[in-house]
């Protein structure tokens, strides 16, 4: 059976019923944030303070975790509101793991707990473990590859502009060499860097970004960029956050490597700023099918075949997934500074999105 089956087996006939025992009847809204909270398991990722130890007894991290998933299913925007909800949500506190109100902690203590998440990348490494337990066993047919403009409130970084290298016109005298020029982002990731590397060297800052949107009209923000695989089903399957200056192209031999170790898939579907000849080579190292809009540039459009393109419309998954997690999972929310915090904010709304559009295979 596969686990997908077996954990709503256990949910629906087991623990729901429990629970309302417990706690009386539960609203649709509750159910979904159980099922949630139950299929991520974010707990488990999380060790448990030691009691009797001197000084003040720590806040519950495991209850603060789950208020954070809470707050993306709920989608609420900011931490004070959060907490108000806890206080008088007599349910919605005690699924989150308080009994009393004055158990729930202050704005601050969320605050540092927060930090603490992000530091750890805790939402990133309980995402990939439900992506290990629930996609691996599938083939994945499409993997929709794209990036979404992610504002932020937070100065952006004054770039220094690397001085170029003077040199003489025409060709050089007896025994003297012209310096060699440097590979470019894709040519050195394709030449064997480390995938630790290939992020490492990614620019990871708050700058400002431009690209065109899907009406073709081209927008400017301040903050970052988020690149993520999407596989069919609008599940995400990989995740990287950038400054919103780089460009696509440059963090697709990364995303490819992720999402290569944790599922199996066929077709790699990509718009026209994907067009380069390292990403399909690289593509079709793993084994997959590069499908990539032509990008115009100097000449005319090529066009891709009927069946091509009756494929390449798969690749909308990625949209709405896009849209999914800014319009209900707190993706348009980001009240937090630095890359390390934004990236947690946000992975903590891709596991609630993972969570649900998992669910909707088993609904």
């Amino acid at each position: 059976m596969h686990p997908l089956s077996t954990f709503w087996h256990r949910i629906q006939h087991l623990l729901f019923p429990n629970l309302e025992e417990a706690m009386g009847p539960l609203t649709e809204r509750q159910k979904r944030l159980i099922a949630i909270l139950e299929m991520i398991r974010i707990e488990d990722f999380i060790q448990r303070p030691i009691v009797g130890l001197p000084g003040r007894p720590q806040e519950d991290r495991q209850a603060i975790a789950r208020a954070y998933v809470a707050k993306m299913v709920y989608n609420i925007p900011t931490n004070v509101m959060l907490i108000e909800q806890l206080k008088n949500d007599v349910n919605l506190r005690w699924i989150c793991g308080w009994e009393m109100r004055q158990e729930v902690p202050s704005t601050a203590s969320f605050s540092r707990v927060f930090e603490e998440f992000a530091k750890m990348a805790l939402p990133a490494k309980v995402h990939e473990a439900l992506i290990e337990r629930y996609e691996s066993p599938r083939l994945v047919g499409h993997i929709s590859r794209d990036s979404s403009a992610i504002a932020g409130r937070e100065k952006p970084v004054s770039k220094e502009k690397a001085p170029r290298p003077r040199r003489r016109r025409g060709r050089p005298r007896k025994g003297e060499k012209h310096p060699k020029k440097e590979m470019k982002r894709l040519e050195q990731q394709l030449s064997g860097m480390s995938l630790d590397a290939m992020l490492a060297e990614l620019p990871s800052a708050c700058d400002f970004g431009s690209k065109k949107n899907s009406k073709g009209f081209g927008e400017t923000w301040r903050g970052y960029k988020l690149h993520v695989d999407f596989a069919d089903g609008e599940i995400p399957v990989s995740c990287v956050l950038t400054s919103a200056s780089v460009h696509d192209s440059q963090v697709a031999i990364p995303l490819s490597i992720i999402s290569a170790k944790r599922v199996q898939s066929l077709y790699d579907l990509m718009d026209s700023a994907y067009d380069a000849p390292q990403i399909k080579e690289y593509s079709r190292m793993l084994g997959h099918v590069p499908i990539i809009d032509h990008n115009q540039r100097r000449g005319e459009k090529i066009e891709m075949d009927p069946a091509t393109a009756q494929r390449y419309n798969e690749r909308t998954t990625a949209e709405r997934g896009f849209s999914q997690l800014k319009d209900n999972f707190g993706g348009l929310m980001i009240r937090v500074r630095g890359h390390a915090k934004v990236f947690a904010h946000l992975m903590f709304g891709i596991l609630a999105l993972t969570a649900a559009q998992l669910l909707r295979f088993i609904l």
